[in-house]
């Protein structure tokens, strides 16, 4: 037996509000939706869906999990995203890989890297 991860969960005090960000950020759709717990579907065949769940408090301090993602052209993908509410945070590199910090409208932290690419 294997785990397989199957859906990564937001938490929000705003369900609603973060699940549009995220639907047009991945260009997916809203697959269920119970109000205060949204699933939008993989955006890949065999992706992950995301959870979006509405709670009373929000969690203080940075995130402690966070997902990367890996595009052919970085600064077009952070200026779309900065364009539907993202807020860029930082840009790092190592050989072979530049990325970007960005938060979402939420302020959850995320990465978008691009491979080959140099500061």
């Amino acid at each position: 037996m294997s785990l397989t991860i199957a859906m990564l969960t937001i938490d929000t005090g705003d369900a609603r509000k973060l699940a549009e960000f995220w639907t047009a950020a991945l260009n997916t759709t809203i697959q269920n939706d119970w109000g205060e717990f949204i699933v939008l579907a993989p955006n890949t065949e065999h992706g992950p869906a995301l959870g979006i769940q509405q709670v009373p408090d929000a969690t203080p301090g940075k995130n402690r999990i966070h997902f990367d993602s890996h595009v052919p052209d970085r600064k077009a993908e952070v200026a779309r995203l900065v364009a539907l509410g993202a807020t860029e945070v930082a840009v790092h590199s190592v050989p072979g890989i530049v990325w970007s910090v960005l938060a979402d409208p939420d302020g959850n932290e995320f990465c978008v890297g691009q491979a080959g690419e140099e500061l």
